[in-house]
């Protein structure tokens, strides 16, 4: 589907949440007489710790109610990202959803989240969404050779504090990571070692889809 179609598909349908703000790309299901029951929109992963270039989430499905919609975009979803070199996708659900039709698709849960009270911070403010301070549940459905996802611990973590605790180390040439005083802490300990993952995950993906 087009992105401004699916947006303004999420914006009368969604239940309690607004648009993103990108996609990769997004996916419509139909009745057999035409009609559009559902979208998807799906992009890069919103927690910073899970976009290694290899994972996709699944960040808004809305329908209009019709049996089985959910479960067909979940599906689709899955498919068109495996087909371009993905690996995995992940999505969340709030507390009190089943995920009955995640199962039905063929994803996984794999954790169960706490509510945190959102994202504003004195170094980066954001507006509230009306989503915060609710419990979430992780799910994802990967390929056979996909990697281990960061600790469930890490999607919760606020990334505008320094970690505390434990010294991060940086993925390339593992050297610890020296906090910033404000905002969101270094992944990388150099431009260098960043250049260097970006190579590293489009070589991946070019073997993986060659």
């Amino acid at each position: 589907m087009k992105w401004k179609a699916a947006c303004a598909y999420v914006e009368e349908h969604h239940r309690h949440h607004a648009p993103p703000q990108g996609h990769q790309f997004s996916l419509g299901v139909r009745t057999n007489d035409g009609r559009l029951v559902g979208v998807a929109i799906v992009g890069r992963p919103v927690n910073r710790h899970f976009d290694n270039g290899l994972t996709i989430e699944v960040t808004r499905v809305a329908t209009d109610g019709t049996a089985n919609a959910c479960s067909a975009l979940y599906a689709a979803a899955w498919r068109t990202a495996r087909s371009a070199g993905y690996r995995r996708a992940i999505t969340y659900t709030q507390d009190g959803e089943s995920g009955a039709s995640l199962r039905a698709a063929g994803w996984r849960k794999i954790a169960d989240l706490p509510a945190r009270p959102g994202w504003d911070s004195p170094s980066r403010s954001r507006r509230a969404l009306g989503t915060e301070n609710m419990a979430r549940a992780l799910w994802e459905i990967t390929t056979h050779d996909a990697s281990p996802l960061p600790e469930p611990c890490d999607e919760t973590c606020d990334e505008t504090q320094p970690t505390r605790g434990r010294r991060k180390r940086c993925p390339e040439c593992k050297r610890s990571l020296t906090a910033t005083a404000t905002g969101r802490p270094p992944r990388y300990c150099s431009p260098a070692c960043r250049q260097r993952a970006y190579r590293h995950r489009n070589r991946n993906r070019a073997v993986s889809n060659p």
